[in-house]
């Protein structure tokens, strides 16, 4: 990595802040309690100037001259505007919103910002006061906190994972950053790791069917990862943390404004060197990192204040895991055993509003994502470009709201593996993949009355090797009552699968990869049901959330890991696959700072395949728990400026990939990896907070079949049942109980 080039690359983000002749303070609060509300959200009216308030609900904002209106606004509150005439530290005291409890502003649902409890389609908004009441340092080790949202590590040598929605694999979920789809195949092993969470201004969860805008991959759901405004983000902000297993993280960003210019610069720095084998096998208990992560973002405000908007992030990433006397000059070696991944990773995305065409808008994205990596002596050298652009346009005709785009994406990817190799076996050579995929879609939103809106949408998308895909979305929102809401959404799905970019089985261990049929693509329909409920008592107030969820496959490509140990055969099903549950979250907030979340969902994934003799079976879905569910209890002491956050997430049985004779189990226990935080508002800048994670020490046993013999040159030898090295057994993290510590520091 070259470290000059990435000083470059800063210095043509950022830039030096305007200096304003102003500076007005104060604190903003809860109208009855006197609680203070941290990060409410103060805007100056009329411009695009504003600030968050920090931890401890206080704020300070440079102004250009005085008078100022100011617009002072929190979740569950009723804005509230205040006059300034003079610099005078002001208390702006904001009253609960009984009518509309949970008024979060949303983007995924419709791409327009509208309030959580209007969209017609259930979005799930989460904030980083929620990550950090257990902090991580990255957004996919943060999602483990979102019900029905699983974090799944694949591999128990270099530790890559995906996120699975409802019990469906990580490929069925679209992760998008500021609405652009930009974390996809190759790149959704280590996409999400990379993501600076000081660049999180929250992150928005479809689970189910989603808009017509997104395309058919969003079979599972949609991730949208929100990043900041540089107009309301602190000038400064850094979070220092570091682990009793010698992890050691750092985030920091600055935001910084020039007349019609704002700009916001994150790095964040992950660093994990400490080779920990607690349950003796000889292997790396967890993969030792280095991350660096360069994330930019600028809004230029243009004729009648339309943005434009251009965001850039660069990910360098150095991992490996394998044997504990590994080092690189055994690299890709039959020696000693380890897997290497080398990742460069570049991102640019961007957003713009016509001043000449009203209500068009463009959006375009690009990312190169390059992984040089060894698993034991297998090479995997891959290289993938997707270029993505979309024009999008909308119009209000009396209670109907048009949108229609023309979407189009472009891959490129080519690696060293059998999915791009020709078919040339005398003159072999690579043959990149190329998938053209122009689009057209129209969604309309249309306002029946006070109770009812339907959302409708047809997608046509051409592929070039598999041609038209129609994708229809239906959604209807019922309101019989303020704070009563019925949804419910149906869509289909299309999804063809790149095997070598996301499944890591297909590359880690010592099995073979066969692929016994030419694989055709997927095909999927689904329903989600969802109801919410709010209730304001004398005490506080709660959310009530329930979602039952149905989808159905035909097609659907899995990896067969039972039939033969050394084996791992991939076809479509001839029969098909299932995926249904519901899922409950309540969110109870207490006049007396008792703030309590949980949630739980119930599933049942399973696969109908006919065998040789045409009977049909029925298999569960590995890594799929029947039950699971998370939880949050915080409590704060405003006097002392102390929150207490107990943080937690219960996992029931899941059926895991045993080989045949195997003496470990076929489910994994039920368990729990609980957590405690303590953290300490001091003064208008600092934060201090140090826990303990995992206090139940739990870690799985047995996690790698035959460790002591990885290139299976013993296989003969005192091995009756032909056991072969495996590394695909795995339901939990292997780090067990550690304590944590870090400080915050933000400056307005």
């Amino acid at each position: 990595m070259n470290t000059r080039l990435i000083f470059v690359f800063i210095l043509l983000v950022y830039g030096v802040a305007a200096q304003a002749q102003q500076v007005i303070t104060g604190t903003v609060a809860d109208a009855e309690t006197r609680q203070t509300l941290p990060y409410a959200s103060i805007r100056v009216l009329g411009s695009g100037a504003g600030t968050p308030a920090d931890a401890a609900g206080r704020f300070s904002l440079e102004v250009t001259a005085l008078p100022v209106t100011l617009v002072v606004s929190f979740a569950g509150y009723m804005p509230d505007t205040l006059t300034l005439r003079n610099t005078q530290p002001v208390t702006c005291l904001l009253k609960p919103d009984i009518q509309n409890l949970n008024e979060i502003v949303v983007v995924s649902a419709t791409m327009k910002e509208i309030s959580r409890q209007a969209s017609p389609i259930p979005v799930d908004v989460f904030t980083p006061a929620l990550f950090k009441k257990n902090p991580a340092p990255s957004v996919f080790e943060s999602l483990a906190m979102i019900n029905g949202v699983q974090p799944q590590i694949n591999c128990n040598v270099c530790n890559t994972g995906d996120i699975h929605i409802n019990g469906m694999e990580g490929p069925y979920t679209m992760v998008l950053i500021d609405g652009m789809p930009i974390v996809s195949s190759l790149s959704t092993v280590y996409g999400l790791s990379g993501i600076p969470n000081s660049m999180v201004k929250r992150i928005e969860v479809i689970k189910g069917p989603a808009a017509a805008l997104y395309g058919s991959e969003a079979v599972a759901g949609v991730i949208n990862v929100v990043t900041k405004d540089p107009v309301t983000a602190p000038r400064w902000a850094v979070d220092l943390s570091g682990t009793s297993y010698q992890e050691y993280s750092a985030d920091v960003a600055g935001a910084w404004k020039k007349q019609k210019v704002q700009g916001l610069t994150g790095i964040s720095y992950f660093n994990f060197n400490n080779r920990v084998d607690n349950n003796a096998d000889n292997f790396t208990d967890v993969t030792l990192q280095n991350r660096l992560s360069v994330f930019s973002k600028i809004n230029l405000n243009r004729r009648n204040d339309l943005p434009l908007t251009i965001g850039m992030r660069y990910v360098y990433e150095d991992r490996w895991g394998g044997e504990m006397q590994w080092n690189r000059s055994y690299r890709g070696s039959d020696q000693v055993y380890g897997e290497s991944i080398y990742t460069n990773r570049f991102e640019i995305i961007g957003h713009y509003v016509s001043t000449d065409i009203p209500r068009l808008e463009a959006d375009i994205s690009y990312n190169y994502h390059h992984q040089d990596s060894y698993y034991g002596m297998v090479p995997y050298l891959a290289t993938q470009q997707v270029f993505f652009s979309q024009l999008r346009w909308s119009r209000d005709t009396g209670k109907t709201r048009w949108l229609a785009g023309v979407p189009f994406r472009y891959v490129y990817y080519d690696d060293n593996s059998v999915a791009t190799a020709s078919a040339d076996t005398l003159n072999p050579r690579n043959r990149p993949h190329l998938t053209y995929l122009p689009g057209l879609f129209i969604q309309t939103e249309w306002a029946i009355n006070k109770k009812f809106i339907l959302l409708s949408g047809l997608r046509y998308d051409y592929h070039n090797h598999h041609g038209s895909i129609f994708t229809p979305r239906l959604s209807l929102k019922y309101s019989p009552a303020n704070n009563h809401v019925f949804r419910l959404t149906t869509g289909s799905g299309f999804r063809v699968v790149n095997l070598f970019t996301e499944d890591h089985a297909a590359l880690t261990g010592a099995r073979e990869v066969i692929i016994r049929n030419a694989l055709k693509p997927e095909q999927s329909w689904n329903v989600n049901l969802n109801y919410t409920f709010q209730h304001a008592h004398a005490g506080g107030y709660m959310n009530f959330d329930v979602s039952a969820f149905y989808t159905y496959f035909t097609n659907k490509i899995v990896g067969d890991f039972m039939t033969d140990p050394d084996l791992i055969i991939y076809d479509n099903l001839s029969g098909h696959a299932v995926s249904k549950g519901f899922s409950v979250n309540a969110d109870v907030l207490f006049t007396n700072s008792l703030k309590i979340i949980a949630g739980a969902t119930v599933m049942d994934v399973y696969q109908v395949n006919r065998n040789d003799a045409g009977i049909p079976q029925r298999t569960p879905q590995l890594f799929a728990p029947r039950i699971s569910g998370t939880f949050t209890v915080s409590y704060t002491l405003p006097r002392l400026n102390i929150t207490t956050d107990f943080t937690g997430r219960v996992t029931g049985p899941m059926h895991l990939p045993v080989v045949p004779n195997d003496e470990r189990p076929e489910q994994s226990p039920s368990f729990a990896i609980l957590n405690i935080q303590l953290s300490r508002v001091l003064g208008k800048k600092w934060e201090l907070y140090a826990g303990v994670k995992n206090l139940l020490n739990f870690v799985p046993s047995d996690p790698i079949l035959r460790p002591f013999d990885p290139f299976d040159r013993n296989i003969t030898v005192n091995n009756p049942k032909g056991f072969t090295f495996d590394t695909s057994y795995n339901y939990a993290p292997l780090q067990g109980i550690r304590g944590f510590a870090g400080v915050r520091l933000t400056i307005n």
